[in-house]
């Protein structure tokens, strides 16, 4: 038998050049786990938001249901002094430094980092502890915000652009290229 001409094959896929290489996609069975509504091909849960209507909507059926959410007084940190050698992991998901959940101000959404965990099981729930350790690469900045790595480069990007333009409208570019450790300014 022959081997199959290069141009039976653009044929079969349709009006795709022949010069780019075809790649072919996971086969995902109908009993594969991975097909399991919000989950990656990587075996990590997506994460999940929900909208300040979802969350009244469930509060009304929990109220039908007789459940009474209790609010809790408790003494929260005020400053990162209190919470530097508090418990951890921090159940403190009201934090803006928590991990474990996001709130978003303009929306009053709230986006679970970790849909499939609870905040105990978090290797990391305090963005100010991982901080505080130096440097990570941005495979452990994806693993601890449940994230790719291509989409905390991308972050990353972001933040430092807006950095830059921020740093130029109050006139930071003359320290562009300037170096703390050189001994004389003047150089």
């Amino acid at each position: 038998m022959s081997a199959p001409d290069k141009n039976d094959r653009t044929k079969e896929i349709g009006s795709m050049p022949d010069k780019l290489p075809v790649k072919s996609l996971p086969v995902l069975n109908d009993d594969d786990d991975r097909l399991e509504s919000g989950m990656t091909t990587k075996g990590r849960r997506r994460s999940k938001t929900m909208s300040r209507r979802e969350m009244l909507r469930e509060q009304r059926r929990m109220m039908t249901r007789g459940e009474v959410l209790e609010s809790i007084d408790v003494d929260r940190p005020k400053s990162r002094i209190q919470c530097k050698d508090g418990p951890r992991p921090c159940l403190y998901v009201s934090c803006k430094h928590n991990l474990y959940l996001d709130v978003n101000m303009v929306t009053g959404s709230i986006k679970f980092n970790f849909p499939d965990k609870d905040i105990w099981e978090l290797k990391e729930t305090c963005a100010l502890d991982v901080a505080e350790r130096g440097g990570i690469t941005l495979e452990e900045v994806g693993e601890i915000l449940n994230l790719t790595r291509e989409r905390v480069r991308q972050l990353e990007m972001s933040a430092l652009d807006k950095i830059r333009l921020a740093g130029e409208d109050v006139g930071l570019g003359a320290f562009e290229g300037w170096d703390p450790d050189r001994s004389d300014p003047g150089e």
